[in-house]
């Protein structure tokens, strides 16, 4: 686990490094953005890939996820029940009523750039769309601690106490995924620290103005459990309940949070 590193703070970036890594964060949201727009009914998880993939080599980047430990594809998509890692498939066709999430990554220049959302395809049921909002609202909420002085697992409480009062404001059961969590990010997609996306406060290095996170809070409308299927990168609930993703590449500044990917 990231807070048991010896080292005492979270690396940070120069306020250079942070606009470089904002440029390649903005071609994901750009990549997201046209991935939202493409899916409709009948449309195969591939083809959302490939519309991804052209945003972003369009924009003189490179998916940090193709071919990122043997990884596929240039998105995870991630239907339903599974929670992240779905590799895009000409098979899976998305109908009315779907719940997908769809994490992407770009690097520009060295730095990369990381964010996750979910949304739904056509209709979906009320429950799933009350987990949708809960999630992306913990995400808002728990970003807030990333400021200088607090440390790691300050972001991990704050993203479960966001958790827990989303249960009341939504109207409607969470499960935070065990065992998954966000992670610092720079010119390698996944550094030290892991982040927790629960847990006690006050532990784990300290965040400095220049220390940067990918935070991803992931919940489900039941079970904490998950499963890793035989391709080696699907993650599903364990009971077959809906799972939310959201993520946002996040920096601590003098001025508060700061979001690199943000979706224009």
């Amino acid at each position: 686990m990231g807070f048991r590193s010896k080292k005492r703070d979270i690396p940070a970036k120069t306020p250079g490094e942070l606009d470089a890594m904002q440029a390649a964060g903005e071609i994901v949201g750009r990549a997201l953005q046209a991935v939202r727009a493409a899916a409709a009914p009948g449309v195969s998880t591939l083809e959302l890939d490939a519309v991804a993939e052209t945003v972003i080599r369009e924009a003189g980047a490179v998916p940090s996820f193709l071919g990122y430990q043997g990884f596929p594809g240039s998105i995870c998509a991630s239907v339903n029940d599974v929670i992240v890692h779905g590799i895009p498939s000409a098979e899976q066709v998305l109908e009315d009523g779907d719940f997908i999430s769809i994490d992407c990554g770009a690097t520009l220049d060295g730095w990369v750039g990381d964010s996750a959302w979910s949304f739904g395809v056509g209709e979906i049921d009320e429950d799933v769309d009350k987990l949708n909002r809960a999630t992306e609202w913990v995400l808002a909420e728990g970003l807030k601690a990333m400021v200088p002085g607090n440390r790691l697992t300050d972001v991990s409480h704050a993203l479960e106490t966001a958790t827990r009062r989303a249960e009341e404001k939504f109207g409607v059961k969470l499960g935070i995924v065990d065992g998954y969590g966000g992670h610092g990010i720079g010119r390698a997609m996944h550094e030290d620290p892991y982040l927790a996306n629960e847990g006690r406060p006050g532990r784990g290095p300290r965040i400095q103005a220049g220390s940067v996170l990918a935070i991803e809070p992931m919940l489900t409308l039941g079970t904490t459990d998950s499963a890793l299927l035989d391709d080696d990168w699907t993650v599903v609930t364990l009971d077959g309940s809906y799972a939310a993703h959201w993520e946002h590449t996040v920096a601590a500044t003098e001025d508060g949070p700061r979001i690199l990917t943000p979706r224009k």
